[in-house]
């Protein structure tokens, strides 16, 4: 079994920071991505950040572009989400995802193509 775990969710103020961390443990799996989506009441699953594990390449939704930063730590298989200049709609639970299988510039932006998940972590931000 592969476990995600993730950390750093919260209350925040219109303008503040939060980071979120996102743990994978278990058994080793090939990892050819990790990322964070989002879903917020009433709305469909939100394609947020994702990074490829050996490259460190980048990718970002378009909402978030410019403020949001996703980042890893291969030794302690940890993903990072650095989120500043948050909004009132960023409020949303933010999910952790990985991948067994090779992401393409299209794949990446669906939910479905991530086989693990961690049980999410609530971020609200006040306006």
């Amino acid at each position: 079994q592969v476990q995600l775990v993730e950390s750093g969710g919260g209350l925040v103020q219109a303008g503040g920071s939060l980071r979120l961390s996102c743990a994978a443990s278990g058994r080793t799996f090939s990892n050819y991505g990790m990322g964070w989506f989002r879903q917020a009441p009433g709305k469909e699953r939100e394609f947020v950040a994702v990074i490829r594990w050996n490259s460190g390449n980048a990718y970002y939704g378009n909402s978030v572009k410019g403020r949001f930063t996703i980042s890893r730590d291969n030794a302690k298989n940890t993903v990072y989400l650095q989120m500043n200049s948050l909004k009132a709609e960023d409020t949303a639970v933010y999910y952790c995802a990985a991948s067994d299988t090779y992401l393409t510039l299209t794949t990446m932006l669906r939910a479905s193509e991530y086989k693990y998940w961690g049980q999410g972590t609530q971020v609200t931000v006040s306006s």
